[in-house]
């Protein structure tokens, strides 16, 4: 509570206080925060878009049972991994990104594919060429690697967690459920073109457009209306002293 309550003094003179999810609006709202206004998160849709050659062949997966369900990030405790690795999936389950718990999760389950981390191109085209993309995680804010996923078409998997559940639900773009193995088949079912056309709705000129809208209108901050009214109050006084 203390710490609400220096964020709320710190941040009371903002016009906008803007938020990247519904869920963290809604919390902060609750809390006394006001001109709480949402700014969503861009994806750079041209990187990331189903155009993309495939991969996976060219990494040593030739031989790889399909479908390939995919998780991409910080090979750390708490992106929640594991409970990925654990899940009785048909297909390759394949690890894109380095982390302090990679060692321990290769050696663990060397049945998935650790390819390190990957950039630019060739981590879009990681995306582009995964059926599914596993987002195990349940503390992530909002996760931009979701729309990372979608922007190249391919279904996202995730549990009822902040972020997914502000990205998800209702999009034909993906799946959560509290049993990770249910949302990831199910997204076997989804046309990945639904996926991309929800995806080009967190373009990053669909962010840029939502910031400018934000600054219009600008709401006056408490500060300065206070101040204001000091002031008329004291021309008031002013011209009843003279």
């Amino acid at each position: 509570q203390v710490g609400y309550a220096y964020m709320k003094w710190f941040h009371k003179p903002s016009g906008r206080l803007m938020v990247a999810t519904p869920t963290l609006r809604d919390e902060l709202v609750e809390h006394g925060f006001k001109n709480v206004s949402p700014w969503s998160r861009g994806v750079d849709t041209d990187v990331f878009n189903p155009d993309l050659e495939r991969i996976y062949d060219e990494l040593g997966g030739e031989d790889w049972p399909r479908p390939f369900f995919l998780n991409v990030g910080r090979v750390a405790v708490e992106k929640n991994i594991e409970s990925f690795l654990q899940l009785d999936l048909p297909g390759t389950k394949i690890v894109v990104g380095d982390g302090p718990a990679r060692a321990e999760l290769q050696e663990k389950y060397p049945e998935a594919k650790f390819l390190g981390a990957r950039f630019g191109d060739e981590l879009a085209r990681c995306f582009r060429d995964a059926d599914v993309f596993v987002f195990p995680s349940w503390t992530d804010t909002f996760g931009l690697v979701i729309l990372e996923a979608m922007a190249a078409g391919t279904p996202v998997a995730a549990y009822p967690a902040h972020g997914p559940i502000d990205i998800i639900p209702g999009s034909n773009a993906g799946a959560i459920d509290k049993d990770l193995k249910t949302a990831c088949l199910k997204c076997l079912e989804l046309d990945r073109k639904v996926v991309r056309a929800y995806a080009e709705k967190f373009s990053w000129r669909a962010s840029a457009d939502q910031f400018v809208e934000n600054l219009q209108p600008y709401p006056e901050p408490e500060r300065g209306r206070f101040w204001r009214r000091l002031r008329r109050i004291a021309r008031i006084r002013k011209r009843a002293a003279a």
